[in-house]
């Protein structure tokens, strides 16, 4: 049996006074207190029409306070939070520096501020024929005809395998240890932050490496042996094949056709800041597999096309993570009404992001504590 994605409720949610609804919103948008304007809406009992509280959303969208929404909404959602966690091998990953490490935060929240301020479809989270890039950023990501340090739109070409959050380096950094990467972990961010199903914790007595595995050589042959241990296989086939498809991404977001390593491998005849590099190509990557219902994922442009069949699963797990966020409690099986009605609103008007926000707003959740 699936783990359910939302929890119960402790007791049963009550009514918030009109102060505390503007107080919420406030602290949803700004992550501050609300202002004299919210405030006297709220105390005339005016945030109950729908067309003011309309007006009043926008109005707090469009301050420049609601950069801290898209600063820490993205750091819980995508893990930003966690960017610094780890720092990359300086020999195994000798392009990664200061200027990168900053844009690369920069890319995703510039992304984020494209779909909210232009109510894009949240599905482009997940792909995008477009990319918001500077010359460091193109670099890094192998992209011609993009100059200067301002981070702005660009149309990607077609088929390129960019697009979306999950392309992106600060993400696939975020997913990493600093010097490998983990189809498990990549694997598993996916079903619960894109697709929202998660997958319940390993059994305690199964270690996640173990003897019946040290036989493999490579990290594909490690995941199917691990998929042999009958307790790990029900879990691994829907964790495996996300995190696979991904694994032409190196730890800091680069496109990579080998593992890089510094004992084994052909040496690399390149200079990164007037240095000869240390690593090797190492052994060739393989990011093609086969779901549970035996269909092929080339690379990450076959997994998201296959992502993007489910638009409303898409577009349910991105409100419940509003709605963490914005209520500061996990949700009850009690909300699942409610979470539905908004994702069919939205369906019903494209999918719109910043469409999505007011409709949270609008729900009776956001009035209940």
């Amino acid at each position: 049996r699936e783990e359910q994605s939302l929890e119960q409720p402790l007791s049963q949610p009550r009514v918030i006074s009109p102060e505390a609804f503007a107080s919420r919103i406030a602290y949803f948008l700004w992550s501050s207190m609300p202002d004299d304007q919210l405030l006297s809406l709220a105390a005339d009992g005016k945030l109950d029409q729908a067309e003011v509280l309309h007006t009043e959303v926008e109005r707090i969208l469009q301050d420049p306070k609601s950069d801290r929404f898209i600063e820490n909404f993205t750091g819980q959602w995508l893990g930003l939070r966690s960017f610094s966690a780890t720092e990359p091998d300086a020999k195994l990953f000798p392009e990664f520096d200061e200027m990168l490490r900053f844009y690369l935060v920069e890319e995703t929240r510039a992304f984020f501020a494209e779909i909210l301020d232009h109510d894009l479809s949240l599905l482009e989270f997940v792909d995008s024929n477009w990319a918001m890039l500077n010359s460091r950023l193109a670099l890094h990501y192998n992209l011609d005809g993009v100059f200067g340090q301002q981070i702005r739109r660009v149309t990607l070409p077609p088929g390129n395998i960019r697009g979306g959050v999950l392309t992106q380096g600060s993400v696939l950094k975020v997913l990493a240890n600093g010097t490998s990467t983990s189809p498990v972990v990549r694997g598993n961010w996916i079903l619960n932050n894109i697709v929202g199903k998660p997958t319940p914790p390993p059994p305690s007595d199964v270690p996640a490496i173990d003897t019946d595995i040290r036989g493999a050589s490579t990290i594909l042959e490690q995941l199917e042996k691990h998929r042999n241990v009958e307790s790990c296989a029900t879990c691994h086939v829907r964790i495996d094949p996300p995190g696979i498809a991904l694994e032409n991404f190196d730890p800091i977001g680069g496109y990579r056709r080998y593992y890089r390593s510094l004992t084994v491998g052909e040496p690399v005849k390149l200079e990164i800041n007037g240095s000869r590099v240390q690593f090797r190509n190492g052994r060739l990557v393989k990011s093609s597999v086969k779901t549970p219902d035996h269909r092929t994922i080339t690379d990450v442009r076959d997994l998201k096309k296959m992502l993007l069949e489910d638009k409303k699963q898409i577009a349910t797990c991105l409100t419940e993570k509003l709605l963490v966020y914005g209520l500061g409690r996990q949700l009850g099986f009690s909300d699942r009404a409610a979470v539905q009605e908004i994702v069919a609103k939205v369906e019903r008007r494209g999918y719109g992001f910043r469409t999505l926000i007011h409709e949270v707003i609008r729900s009776p959740l956001f009035r209940k504590k």
